[in-house]
């Protein structure tokens, strides 16, 4: 996806012109054995991206129509920046749906347009993933421990299997922002019920983030464009920056 009135190159410097350091030296020593925890201790709450898996639950056309908690453009966006995070730092992606000929409709294309090497898992029916056997494994066989979904709704589509899987033992976070309900109040009360279950909420500015975690990787510039994706509005400070600059230097 290209953002209007900036090209993604221009976007990317700009960026990385505004805030790319290098990281402290600490970086490059030898990480702990989880692959992300450094010797400060840093990351230790965080996810490793090397460990996780994103799920997309059943992001239908049809179910777009029924979502109130959030823009469904946004939504759509934002998923698409998940599965173009994932396949920039090989982070496999599994995506499903329970029934995409019925009245929900077939999964959004620029999954597979964004991330055409994920997994599709066909449900014969299925509300929860988790019922599905071929669902759970696809799941089993990355041999990742940390499961990030999203789906339409969150309340039940996310809900189910964000449950089982955390009661199978899995770290689960839920994309609230990549999901989406029929109701404010619903969406409300999913995050309630999804901190008490232990299943943490989330957002895609937070996951990307959270995977990202240094400018001092060669992936950088890349990151860079994905940021401006999950907030567009921040184009438009890139573009002001730029101006000022072209003024300022006009006038020399």
């Amino acid at each position: 996806m290209r953002l209007p009135f900036i090209s993604t190159p221009l976007l990317a410097a700009a960026i990385l012109a505004g805030f790319l350091v290098q990281a402290p030296r600490i970086w490059a020593e030898t990480p702990s054995a989880s692959g992300s925890v450094l010797p400060t201790g840093g990351g230790a709450a965080l996810f490793d991206p090397s460990n996780a898996v994103i799920l997309l639950l059943d992001h239908q056309i049809g179910l777009f129509q029924t979502v109130k908690d959030i823009d469904v453009d946004d939504l759509r966006r934002n998923v698409v920046m998940l599965t173009r995070l994932a396949t920039l730092l090989d982070i496999p992606v599994i995506a499903t749906a329970s029934e995409p000929n019925g009245p929900n409709g077939p999964l959004m294309p620029e999954i597979a347009e964004s991330a055409p090497d994920a997994t599709y898992v066909p449900r014969k029916g299925e509300v929860n993933a988790w019922d599905n056997a071929d669902f759970v494994a696809a799941v089993e066989a990355t041999g990742r421990k940390t499961l990030i979904m999203a789906g339409v709704w969150t309340s039940v589509c996310v809900m189910f299997p964000a449950l089982d899987a955390k009661a199978a033992g899995y770290d689960v976070y839920a994309v609230i922002d990549a999901s989406g309900d029929p109701s404010e109040m619903t969406s409300r009360v999913s995050v309630s019920r999804f901190s008490q279950a232990g299943v943490v909420p989330t957002t895609t500015n937070a996951v990307l983030s959270e995977a990202h975690r240094t400018w001092n990787r060669p992936e950088a510039a890349d990151l860079a464009q994905l940021y401006a994706l999950v907030a567009p509005n921040y184009a438009a400070v890139i573009e002001s920056y730029f101006k000022a600059q072209s003024v300022a230097a006009a006038t020399e």
